[in-house]
C-alpha cells in the first residue's frame, strides 16, 4: 500500500495541513496518509504546547470522513522526546515503504534535525513547493545530507497562507478562525477553551 506520513505538532491542525496531505495523496498516488501528532516535540521546548490529547482529537475531527486519512499515536504513546528518524523507522516496520510529506521550511531545516541521514534512509521526501521553494539550495543540502537529492520529490502546493501560530494568536485576540480550520475543529477549540478562547 502506497503510504504517506505527515507529522507535526498540529496545534491546531488547519486547512493547510489537510490540503498538503491531499495534494501529496493525489500527486504521488498514495492510498493513505498517516497524520502523526508529535508526542513530546523536542524542538518546541521553548514554548507551551497543548496536551497531546487535544491535538490528537483535533486531527481526528479534521480528517473524519476521509477514508484515505488516518491518525497514528506512535509518537504520543512514546515516552520522552520523539524523533522523526525513529518514528519513520517504526512506521516502515508496520507499513512498508513510506513517503514523508513536509513543507519547504522543514526541508531547509532538515540538517538540524536529529539523524537526517536515517530519515532519508527510512522514507522518500515529498516536499511542498509553496513560497520558499526558490530559497532551497539543494546542492548545499546534498553536501550536508549525502543522498538527499535522490530521495526528494517536489509536490505542487497551492499558496495557502495559514499557520498554527497565527491561528493561536487570532484565537487569543478574539478574531475569527472560520474556514482556517474545519468547523468541527473550531467547535472543539471553543468548547475546550484552547488558546485563550473564552
Amino acid at each position: 500500500m502506497r503510504t504517506g506520513v505527515l507529522g507535526g505538532t498540529f496545534d491546531p491542525v488547519h486547512v493547510g495541513h489537510l490540503i498538503l496531505a491531499e495534494e501529496a495523496r493525489r500527486m504521488l498516488a498514495l492510498e493513505r496518509v498517516i497524520f502523526v501528532p508529535a508526542g513530546d516535540p523536542w524542538r518546541k521546548r521553548d514554548r507551551s504546547v497543548s496536551p497531546a490529547t487535544h491535538r490528537v482529537r483535533m486531527v481526528e475531527l479534521a480528517i473524519e470522513g476521509n477514508e484515505a486519512f488516518e491518525v497514528s499515536l506512535v509518537e504520543v504513546d512514546h515516552s520522552g522526546p520523539s524523533y522523526t528518524a525513529e518514528t519513520l523507522e517504526t512506521l516502515v516496520q508496520r507499513n512498508g515503504a513510506l513517503w514523508f510529506v513536509m513543507g519547504v521550511d522543514a526541508l531547509i531545516d532538515l540538517p538540524n534535525w536529529k539523524d537526517p541521514q536515517r530519515i532519508i534512509a527510512a522514507a522518500r521526501l515529498a516536499v511542498a513547493t509553496r513560497p520558499g521553494w526558490e530559497r532551497v539550495n539543494v546542492a548545499d543540502l546534498e553536501r550536508q545530507i549525502p543522498g538527499l537529492v535522490g530521495r526528494l520529490q517536489p509536490v505542487d502546493m497551492p499558496m495557502i497562507q495559514v499557520s498554527s501560530s497565527d491561528l493561536r494568536q487570532r484565537i487569543a485576540t478574539g478574531q475569527s478562525i472560520r474556514y482556517f480550520v474545519p468547523a468541527a475543529v473550531e467547535a472543539y477549540i471553543r468548547r475546550e477553551e484552547l488558546y485563550g478562547e473564552r
